[in-house]
């Protein structure tokens, strides 16, 4: 299993900035292998989508709406992730949620909500 706790989502207005940060942990958390950790988002009424995504050689992949506005991060040890989200839009509001896959699975955190006001 993999357990994933969330941090940072909250509430800001046009133009300004959050860090979502996510942790790792349990008995399929691997380090020796290929594993991608990252963050999609739903907004209500909508698909779940992806906003990017990091492996294990700290390789990111982004969605077209946060390349250039969000950076995505993994530490050394790869079991963090963080996204350092600037320039927020309104359309960024979304309930925010981190995963974690690797070749036993694919696991999903609680979610944080992020709110953007005009």
């Amino acid at each position: 299993q993999v357990q994933l706790v969330e941090s940072g989502g909250g509430s800001v207005q046009t133009g300004g900035s959050l860090r979502l940060s996510c942790v790792a942990s349990g008995n399929n958390v691997l380090t020796n292998t290929w594993s991608t950790m990252g963050w999609y988002r739903q907004a209500p009424g909508e698909q779940r989508e992806l906003v990017a995504v990091v492996d294990n050689k700290q390789t990111a992949n982004y969605a077209d709406s946060a390349r250039g506005r969000f950076t995505i991060s993994r530490d050394n040890s790869l079991t963090t992730v963080n996204l350092q989200m600037n320039s927020l839009e309104p359309e960024d509001t979304a309930v925010y949620y981190c995963t974690y896959q690797s070749y036993a699975g694919v696991w999903w955190g609680q979610g944080t909500q992020v709110t953007v006001s005009s």
